[in-house]
C-alpha cells in the first residue's frame, strides 16, 4: 500500500488546516490509519488514530479537541482537520497504515508511512 500526505502549509496560530493522506494499492478498509508528526530536533510523535470501521478514534492530549481525523474508503482518502491551531503544532506530518484488528498509537504498529506535509504555524 502506497500513502501520499498533503494538504501542509503556513498559518496564523488560531488558524485551521486540513491534511488529507490519498491510499492506493489496496482497499483502504484493511488498515487503521493515523497521523504522526516531527518537530526539529523532536521525536516522532503520535497524533491521531482512526479504526478500520471509522467508529473508533483516539488522540493525543495536546491536539484532543482541535483536530478530528476521518477517512472515506470510497475516496481512498483520510482526512486531519486541525482548527485552533498552535505554534507548537508546526511540524511535518504524516500518515500511516496498520494492518491490525484494534486501535494502537505506537509507530512500531504501523507499517506503511507517507512521505509527510510540512505544517508551520506563525505566531
Amino acid at each position: 500500500v502506497q500513502l501520499q500526505a498533503f494538504g501542509g502549509g503556513s498559518v496564523q496560530a488560531g488558524g485551521s488546516l486540513r491534511l488529507s493522506c490519498s491510499v492506493s494499492g489496496d482497499t483502504l478498509d484493511n488498515y487503521v490509519m493515523s497521523w504522526f508528526r516531527q518537530a526539529p530536533g523532536k521525536e516522532r510523535e503520535f497524533v491521531a488514530v482512526i479504526s478500520w470501521s471509522g467508529q473508533a478514534t483516539f488522540y493525543a492530549d495536546s491536539v484532543r479537541g482541535r483536530f478530528t481525523i476521518s477517512r472515506d474508503d470510497a475516496k481512498h482518502l483520510v482526512s486531519l482537520q486541525m482548527d485552533s491551531l498552535k505554534p507548537e503544532d508546526s511540524a511535518v506530518y504524516y500518515c500511516a497504515a496498520g494492518n491490525m484488528q484494534s486501535v494502537q498509537i505506537g509507530q512500531r504498529d504501523f507499517a506503511w508511512w507517507g512521505q509527510g506535509t510540512q505544517v508551520t504555524v506563525s505566531s
